[in-house]
């Protein structure tokens, strides 16, 4: 388990057996590097950065370590590994790590910037719809980034490649 994250999975009764989340049309998200997404976490005390990967990734691959800037990382699935079944109570779940406070930057992050993508525009979408404006911003290239020649993760680019604090969970 994710030790270094406020961790939030869905029970399996919250899971779409395969079928994917819509996130529908939605305010566009902005993207920021890596670098960038680490520097409004330092200056920023109200950003959040979301991990939105598997268990299995956090468990696995390793998570971003915000501890010498102060921040702590919510870690809320996007779909479950091994099937990447949906979880239908992913805005839910993210909406109760949050709370009620004012709401920062949100910056999201998953392996190479895909889900991320879907769930910075699944919270836009819900906070648009109670006239709510908060920034959702996805971090480009992900925690691992993109493939390189060999098909392999963490060589090219991406949150770990780029020098970014991450620790084994």
């Amino acid at each position: 388990m994710c030790s270094d994250c406020l961790l939030a999975l869905p029970s399996d009764s919250h899971r779409l057996g395969g079928h994917s989340m819509s996130t529908g049309s939605v305010q566009r998200v902005e993207e920021v590097m890596p670098a960038d997404a680490w520097a409004i976490l330092k200056s920023e005390s109200d950003a959040r950065l979301i991990d939105v990967r598997t268990q299995a990734e956090w468990d696995f691959v390793g998570v971003p370590d915000l501890s010498e800037i102060g921040q702590t990382l919510i870690c809320v699935q996007w779909a479950s590994f091994p099937g990447m079944s949906a979880n239908t109570h992913f805005v839910e779940m993210v909406m109760d790590e949050l709370g009620a406070g004012p709401c920062g930057k949100l910056l999201f992050l998953c392996r190479s910037g895909v889900r991320s993508m879907h769930a910075a525009e699944a919270i836009t979408g819900h906070l648009s719809a109670k006239g709510l404006a908060c920034e959702c911003i996805n971090v480009a290239e992900g925690f691992e980034g993109n493939m390189d020649y060999d098909g392999h993760r963490g060589n090219r680019n991406g949150w770990k490649n780029r020098g970014l604090a991450w620790r084994q969970s």
